[in-house]
């Protein structure tokens, strides 16, 4: 087959799978990986009960975002945790500690402003900030690692500082069973 043609194909490929509806992969077989170990007990309207792997499962990932918190917010070109990040970090070493098959890819994130090198250069401190931290607290370094996205990954666009605000940010992603 000519180059072309395998591109078409494959672009053509790729288009069909991006018009799926999500909808049609949620049924009775649809497990929600992020979800954490389910033992899939729910009631008649879908509420998560402890030990399912639901936001009220304290060894849940839902539980850890929702409750615990994933993310710890910077000022304007800071790396430096302020108290309310290190109150959510605190949470985070409680949480990982009580749940040690767990590993985490600290992300860091900044504003749109400034260059892109810039940007990833701070997000690195971002995430070195809150990776550091959660060593000093016992978590062993083993288990975290630190990617930085700069401005390329934002959870808000506009040009207003409430937007600049939520993107300047490190967030805790966890995996589960892959500490070792």
């Amino acid at each position: 087959m000519k180059m072309i043609t395998k591109a078409v194909l494959l672009t053509s490929v790729l288009a069909l799978a991006a018009c799926s509806n999500k909808s049609d992969f949620e049924g009775d077989d649809f497990v929600d990986l992020n979800a954490g170990p389910s033992t899939g007990i729910d009631d008649s309207a879908g509420n998560s009960f402890e030990g399912t792997g639901g936001v009220n499962d304290p060894t849940s990932v839902a539980f850890f975002q929702q409750s615990v918190g994933d993310r710890v917010l910077f000022e304007v070109d800071q790396s430096t945790l302020n108290g309310q990040g290190r109150l959510i970090l605190d949470g985070q070493t409680r949480w990982l500690t009580q749940n040690s098959d767990y590993t985490a890819i600290i992300e860091g994130h900044a504003d749109e402003q400034g260059t892109r090198e810039y940007n990833v250069a701070l997000g690195e401190r971002r995430a070195n900030a809150v990776r550091d931290y959660l060593v000093s607290k016992g978590i062993a370094s083993s288990r975290l690692r630190v990617v930085s996205f700069g401005k390329e990954r934002p959870i808000e666009i506009c040009s207003q500082e409430g937007c600049y605000a939520k993107n300047r940010r490190a967030v805790t992603v966890l995996a589960a069973g892959l500490s070792g």
